[in-house]
């Protein structure tokens, strides 16, 4: 091979690296697992009380959802396990604020949401989380 062919094929293969490069710091800045919704918070003024279910068989889901919406400014109140298994993440607003509701599942991805009033329950919203949702990649501390 030429010494021009090996500077083509060499500058051809740092342009594919600088581009993965690109391409996977674009999806961690927009949050693990391809998640729209990293930079959205709650508003620092109001207090979203958050359930978080696991509605899938996969242990410890609703605690990395749990940890992921604190992060995120959310007041998850309580956690648990759902009896109904789901395929996709379902947002429920139980205080007739739909709004809330809308801001949850945007932080989590576009989540579907429903309107279930529950004036029993001192809950904003209920997460069941679905399959379908990713957690983000934790840091590695060694």
């Amino acid at each position: 091979m030429s010494r021009r062919r090996i500077g083509l094929v060499l500058v051809a293969v740092l342009v594919v690296i600088a581009i993965g490069v690109v391409a996977v710091r674009a999806r961690w800045t927009e949050g693990a697992g391809g998640l729209p919704g990293r930079s959205v918070r709650a508003p620092a003024d109001t207090r979203i009380r958050v359930e978080v279910l696991n509605a899938t068989k996969t242990r410890g889901l609703a605690r990395r959802a749990t940890a992921y919406l604190r992060d995120r400014g959310f007041d998850v109140v309580a956690t648990g396990t759902s009896s109904e298994a789901l395929d996709s993440t379902l947002v429920l607003d139980r205080s007739n604020h739909p709004e809330w509701a809308a801001l949850v599942a945007r932080s989590l991805g576009n989540a579907r949401v429903e309107t279930r009033p529950d004036s029993s329950r001192y809950l904003d919203v209920t997460v069941l989380v679905g399959t379908s949702w990713r957690p983000p990649a934790e840091p590695f501390y060694p």
